[in-house]
């Protein structure tokens, strides 16, 4: 994970970069095709995240029906690290949640509860002991995150486009911590989980920075390379068992 310093100057530059971009929409006039019935129907799902999480059933699926295996430390640290991860995505959009009246934000707070509860359950399986198990809205062991926690709350709440860019943030740093953990992971279950929750953040990004978009910003990924951004913003939301 980067420092704190470096996530913090990196949002700073993508805020100074929507208010520039949102300076110039400000000046110009675009046209577009007429869009269908079902095209606004998806665009309001993205925006608001309505779509359904199916990245929580094949987490489930992938915990119940795979073996155990033996477990290697950087399967115990992926596991271990992830379960807090997934609560700091779901402890600041539900902070943010109550200062914006958006959907997108509690809406994707129930998709990282749900993801955080996905970890719990591989944890429970290869008996590990929860760095979360009492687990406290803002609160973490880890104190990495709990730093970048208190900084995403602060820039995000300065504005509904600082929040929004803070969502879009977390789910690049996500997918990318994801990754970085399949390269030392080869359990079946975890690995399956893995890509689930993974696709989940996709999903998640995609509605971001389709908020972001929608109110004339921008967003620059600091994480995945912009190749990686694009092909997932650019593509339709995932369905599927993300195996």
């Amino acid at each position: 994970m980067k420092t704190r310093k470096n996530v913090t100057i990196g949002i700073f530059l993508m805020l100074g970069l929507s208010i520039m971009v949102l300076s110039l929409n400000g000046c110009t006039k675009e046209t577009t095709a007429v869009e269908t019935s079902a095209d606004l129907q998806y665009k309001d799902a993205i925006l608001n995240h309505t779509i359904a999480d199916t990245s929580s059933s094949g987490c489930w699926s992938c915990t119940d029906s795979l073996p155990v295996e033996s477990l290697s430390t950087s399967e115990t640290e992926a596991l271990l690290t992830m379960r807090e991860e997934e609560f700091l995505a779901h402890d600041v959009y539900i902070t943010l949640s109550q200062l914006y009246t958006k959907p997108i934000f509690r809406n994707i707070a129930r998709s990282e509860q749900r993801h955080t509860d996905a970890i719990k359950a591989l944890i429970i399986k290869y008996a590990l002991v929860d760095p979360a198990a009492n687990h406290v809205t803002g609160s973490f062991a880890n104190q990495d995150l709990q730093a970048l926690y208190n900084d995403l709350v602060s820039l995000g709440s300065g504005s509904l486009t600082n929040a929004l860019i803070v969502g879009a943030t977390i789910e690049d740093l996500d997918i990318k911590d994801l990754k970085d953990h399949l390269l030392a992971v080869d359990n079946q279950d975890i690995t399956c989980v893995f890509n689930n929750l993974m696709r989940g953040s996709r999903n998640h990004l995609r509605s971001f920075y389709a908020n972001i978009q929608f109110i004339g910003g921008t967003y620059t990924p600091q994480y995945i390379t912009q190749e990686e951004f694009d092909a997932i913003v650019n593509s339709k939301h995932e369905t599927g068992n993300g195996n």
